[in-house]
């Protein structure tokens, strides 16, 4: 690992890094920062908090919260063992009074275990998810201890993304400990705990609101919605009962899309005898996503019902300086504007959950988003010691050695991330495997989330075995965009055909922008030298024109940054190299929109596969 591969954000970092509120679709006034400087130690035995406290000196190492333990930004640099425990040391101020006080912590890998004043609090298992814990009962007034422990085996069927122990090619440095902001919330003795927003329909259209309740409820309570933009009121409903589904019709109604990525305010009050005893601000974009076929029988992808093919780049989520954790929310937001100005519409997030920020941002911006479930396997490398793939083939072929307790734990980090991140209107598509990795369970587990969730599109198995679930078929190719029509047997028929992977034309730059320079540096198809890879590009989009013609509904291109040894990005991993500038891919995209604004062509050369 280079510790002096710096983005420009990181080279600016301070000791109050990531100050920004972390839930942006459910927003308190009341609420207090624990990113900063924290007290850890690796400790090769089993230890108690209790010990930990006496024996971590007041000068103990220190760790930059929320970076990893791995990354550069956290100030450590150190591999956590399977065997090894990852303890944490904080102190927090507050003033107890008639309020509940909820710890929450956006993502720790993997396992957990958190004490207040000597008062264990919660456990949670799972690497890419936000929990919390009341810990009104164990904190006091004027100073508290904060202990945490973390354990992490990045391995043993641990969904896990593209963390390895031995990175190299498409295998990245493994992240353990706390990874995203960690943060204090005061909530009254009634609150509300979480919506759910959902669009029902676009004619009228309608705003379905559930808010989940918790607390000590009175034994009268009222919820009201109101839907705003800007100070004036649009819509607003009032109920009583528990778990309440409120509808709103909006009128004459602004709907969200990339073209026009337009939100709507969102208040949300928790009253009891005329008092207002909890309120959250939220916010809404009007939208639906499906399917339906063109003119000439092709299924394709639908937004706000109308045909939307959707380009976008495979987004790894990784930096050379925080790793998982981007150096802050301006150098998120940096990748995301960059791509929006490229012309893509969509990005898919491959096999990672990032911070709940980003996808406030792709909401904003006006980027769809491609979900990817992290993926995980038993041991390292065993993603590709998987059956062969069956997309072709009746009967795909699911990996039949995952244990009950480890798809227990693989769909509660799938449920949790689902609960995450419904609310946002750019996710518009779940992603369950990628390429057959750990893939298990497909019927059931799609199955499972078509009834879920049915506000979104279910792609079963990106490039990977395809089931009969779901709405999608999906191809990888490298370099360039193919996809099997022939021969085409009926389990295709009702299913949307998507490119899931192409392109990793890779380019290698100075060594002052390469994470390693002793090692070989990794591409799908490595070329010489900007011209070249413009002319590449170029022709990676020419041929995904006619693939769309002949059917295919998206392309995902790989990828938007170097990341470690792959040198195929659009950027390089520290930021500071445009490889291919926004204004050369908005070039290259233009015939490709033009060809879906003109619809689908007959096409001479039925047999074409460059």
């Amino acid at each position: 690992m280079s510790a002096k591969m710096l983005t420009k954000w990181g080279e600016q970092i301070t000791e109050s890094p990531w100050p920004e509120y972390p839930r942006p679709q459910m927003v308190r006034e009341k609420w207090w920062s624990l990113n900063g400087l924290w007290r850890c130690r690796v400790s090769q035995e089993a230890e108690t908090p209790e010990r930990m406290l006496e024996t971590m000196p007041e000068k103990d190492r220190q760790i930059l919260v929320p970076f990893c333990l791995e990354s550069t930004l956290g100030g450590v640099g150190q591999n956590l063992e399977p065997h090894e425990e990852l303890w944490y040391h904080r102190t927090f101020e507050w003033e107890k009074r008639e309020s509940r006080l909820l710890l929450h912590f956006e993502a720790v890998d993997y396992c957990t275990t958190v004490w207040v004043n000597g008062v264990k609090v919660g456990e949670h298992k799972g690497g890419f998810t936000p929990f919390e814990f009341d810990v009104t009962e164990a904190a006091a007034t004027g100073s508290n201890q904060l202990v945490m422990r973390v354990t992490d085996a990045t391995g043993n069927f641990q969904p896990r993304g593209k963390q390895s122990k031995a990175p190299h090619k498409i295998w990245y440095t493994r992240v353990s400990g706390i990874w995203q902001s960690v943060w204090l919330e005061e909530v009254p003795m009634s609150y509300i705990s979480s919506l759910q927003i959902t669009v029902t329909s676009l004619s009228p259209p309608c705003v379905q609101v559930q808010a989940i309740l918790a607390g000590e409820c009175p034994p009268t309570w009222q919820l009201r919605v109101m839907v705003l933009e800007g100070k004036e009121l649009l819509a607003e409903a009032e109920g009583s009962e528990s778990r309440a589904q409120l509808e709103l019709v909006v009128p004459k109604a602004k709907l969200w899309s990339p073209q026009r990525p337009h939100l709507y305010d969102l208040r949300v009050e928790l009253c009891s005898d005329g008092r207002v005893l909890d309120v959250v601000d939220s916010y809404v974009g009007i939208r639906t996503v499906g399917k339906k076929k063109d003119v000439e029988g092709h299924w394709r992808l639908t937004l706000n019902e109308d045909c939307c093919f959707h380009l976008g780049p495979l987004d790894q989520g990784w930096w050379p300086d925080g790793l998982l954790t981007p150096p802050s929310d301006e150098a998120m937001r940096y990748d995301l504007e960059f791509l929006k100005e490229a012309g893509f519409n969509m990005v898919r997030k491959h096999v990672k959950v990032e911070p709940r920020r980003y996808y406030f941002h792709c909401d904003q911006l006006g980027l769809m988003v491609w979900q990817d479930q992290v993926s995980g396997t038993e041991k390292e490398g065993d993603c590709f010691k998987v059956p062969p793939w069956t997309r072709l083939q009746p009967g795909g072929q699911d990996a039949s050695n995952w244990p009950a307790w480890a798809k227990e734990q693989f769909r509660a980090e799938l449920r949790e991330m689902v609960d995450g991140l419904r609310n946002h209107p750019s996710v518009t598509v779940w992603v369950l495997f990628n390429e057959a990795w750990g893939q298990h369970d497909s019927l059931e587990i799609g199955r499972w989330l078509q009834s879920y969730d049915p506000s979104r599109l279910i792609n079963i198995a990106s490039g990977g075995n395809f089931f009969e679930v779901g709405d999608m078929v999906d191809h990888h190719n490298y370099p360039e965009p193919t996809f099997p029509m022939e021969p085409m047997d009926d389990r295709f028929r009702d299913y949307v055909k998507v490119i899931g992977e192409f392109g990793g034309h890779g380019l290698v730059l100075p060594a002052e922008h390469l994470w390693q320079t002793a090692k070989k540096h990794w591409g799908y198809d490595v070329l010489q030298d900007i011209s070249e890879l413009e002319a590449k590009y170029q022709g990676s989009i020419q041929n995904l024109c006619h693939w769309m013609r002949r059917g295919i509904a998206a392309g995902v291109y790989t990828q938007t940054t170097d990341v470690e040894c792959e040198v195929n990005g659009l950027l390089s991993y520290d930021r500071k190299v445009t490889k291919l500038g926004a204004a050369v891919l908005a070039k290259a995209h233009k015939e490709l929109w033009a060809a879906e604004l003109e619809g689908p062509k007959p096409t001479a050369n039925a047999g074409y596969n460059p």
